[in-house]
């Protein structure tokens, strides 16, 4: 049966909007718990087994704020992970330091001032103004919405090693024009001094992960292989776009799939998270972190879906996609909008906690806003993360569109024999990388290894490539291990620093992360006294590649062989 054949209901994805726009939707909050208990019903009804669990989440929920300049108070916000203020709050000096990038940030001398920032608080700014000692952040949004954002640069829960790295600022936002007058002051040389207060209920809570499975009829067992389909529950305000839209998307979507178990080659689980949006993504790391075993194991990919069915949101061609996936994301999008998909690499964001398991992944926001004249940090509308995110911004059209496009994927990464995992794509794309890296490392190191070992992985991705579209049965499933195997080898290379059972920070990566040391050794100038340093690191890199590319074309090669 063609996944064509898999056709949304257009009422039922009304039904599931209107019942998320009835709550807010905070992390562990009791408004959540109720919405999440509609999810459990649900799912069992299609005949999934669901469980709810629960966990120790370190969350944070923004409380009242307040700005003075001149006199006057500005309207604004707080903001997931700011430092609290006591009731005196902080008055500094205000210093304006353009976007809030590094050069800004090493040219200002912010130590006990107020950094003025043009743009959205992100936890790169919040880690700077951190690191150089300022003493509160104030924001400029780019328009008059004031949108909230959670700022922590740790990935998931802090540990003990990582919870150093928590903003130490108070941090707060205010609308465009009132900073444009606060920017001319700074410009002008004027003394321009303003006094922030924030409330901020940051700790541990527990907060609920909803997981809901449906075994393929012909596995079972304890290594039972499935593909995990993943979306945030908990919301900034209603959040009737982020994330309602996707969690109509998610039920449909199992809804239908279900229906067809009959010609699954694997099972389906969904898991919907909070701690998304007031923990950094704390509900799906600590869920990497608790079944690593079992991701590990029995995990073939991760389907990720946020904010489906926005209004407007009529460009399909960007959404994030791993190498490996990308022919299938592709496929599906042309088939059912008949628009190109170029694909564009993932960002550090959207509950993307499987890489370091080795677990190939796709999506997150999947249909984007035309651009417009005022630059975002998003592209899924002005009302994102705003208190105007509510139904009247879902465009029922637009999100049947869009999960049409989910079921197209999923039905192909079910039922597919093989699993359609192309690390001959994964090969192109990294070459790519290497090579530019060997142009720029000249004499300072060799690294024509591992273009050596990555020829031979992408000769052995061929072969398995080749065989694949025949292969059932026995040797389906021979090919799949070995394509899992792969996975887990060669994933974190591309997404992570190498450390498998850790998560990186939450900051902007670069892209191939594990090539870094390679990259660093490769931008010192001749001769620099550094030089020996810079190796020691990129030596270790350069093992870490050569070995997982090396084990992974074993694994591709051997398999290919014996057919």
């Amino acid at each position: 049966m063609d996944s064509f054949t898999l056709q949304p209901d257009r009422d039922r994805l009304a039904a599931h909007i209107e019942e998320f726009g009835r709550r807010i939707k905070l992390s562990g909050s009791p408004e959540e718990l109720e919405s999440f208990r509609y999810l459990e019903r649900e799912m069992a009804s299609y005949g999934y087994r669901t469980q709810l669990l629960t966990h120790d989440a370190y969350v944070s929920l923004p409380g009242s704020a307040r700005v003075e300049a001149n006199g006057e108070n500005l309207r604004c916000i707080t903001h997931s992970m700011s430092a609290s203020t006591s009731a005196d709050g902080v008055s500094a000096p205000l210093v304006y330091v353009g976007l809030g990038d590094e050069a800004a940030f090493a040219k200002a001398d912010v130590r006990g001032r107020i950094v003025l920032v043009d743009g959205i608080a992100t936890e790169e700014v919040a880690a700077l103004a951190s690191a150089h000692g300022a003493a509160g952040q104030l924001h400029v949004s780019p328009n008059e919405h004031l949108y909230e954002m959670c700022i922590s640069p740790v990935w998931g829960n802090p540990s003990q090693h990582t919870r150093s790295m928590l903003p130490t600022t108070v941090v707060c936002t205010i609308a465009r024009d009132e900073g444009a007058r606060l920017r001319a002051r700074c410009l002008a040389g004027e003394d321009a001094r303003v006094w922030l207060s924030a409330e901020v209920d940051t700790g541990w809570r527990q907060t609920p992960i909803l997981v809901a499975e449906l075994s393929a009829e012909e596995e079972a067992g304890d290594d039972t292989p499935f593909v995990l389909f993943s979306g945030h529950h908990d919301t900034w305000h209603y959040g009737v776009m982020d994330n309602g839209g996707a969690n109509a998307t998610m039920l449909e979507a199992a809804r239908l799939l279900g229906e067809r178990r009959g010609m699954w080659k694997r099972g389906l689980r969904l898991c919907f998270w909070s701690g998304h949006s007031h923990g950094r993504y704390s509900g799906s790391a600590w869920y990497a972190d608790e079944y690593w075993d079992e991701l590990e194991r029995c995990c073939v990919a991760h389907v990720n879906v946020d904010s489906t069915g926005g209004e407007g949101a009529s460009v399909l061609t960007n959404s994030a996609v791993i190498d490996e996936l990308k022919s299938v994301a592709a496929e599906a999008v042309e088939a059912v909008s008949g628009q190109r998909h170029a694909g564009r690499r993932h960002g550090r964001a959207a509950d993307q906690s499987f890489w370091g398991i080795g677990i190939p992944s796709m999506f997150g926001s999947l249909s984007h806003q035309p651009p417009g004249p005022v630059k975002m940090l998003t592209s899924l509308g002005w009302w994102w993360h705003t208190p105007h995110d509510t139904a009247d911004h879902i465009d029922l059209d637009n999100l049947r569109r869009d999960t049409s496009i989910v079921l197209r994927v999923l039905w192909r990464l079910l039922t597919a024999p093989v699993l359609p995992l192309d690390y001959a794509a994964f090969a192109t794309s990294m070459r790519k990388e290497l090579l530019g890296i060997q142009n720029r490392l000249g004499d300072r190191m060799d690294i024509s290894g591992l273009t050596a070992r990555l020829d031979a992985l992408e000769a052995a991705a061929q072969a398995v490539n080749a065989v694949a579209n025949r292969a059932e049965g026995d040797v389906a499933r021979a090919i799949n291990r070995a394509l899992m195997r792969a996975s887990r080898l060669l994933v974190p290379l591309n997404y992570t620093s190498g450390n498998r059972f850790s998560h990186d920070s939450a900051l902007p990566h670069p892209a191939w992360p594990a090539l870094e040391g390679l990259r660093e050794l490769a931008k010192l100038p001749q001769g620099s006294p550094d030089l020996p340093f810079y190796a020691v690191h990129a030596r270790q890199c350069r093992n870490l590649v050569a070995h997982a590319l090396r084990e992974a074309q074993r694994v591709l090669a051997a398999v290919a062989e014996a057919r």
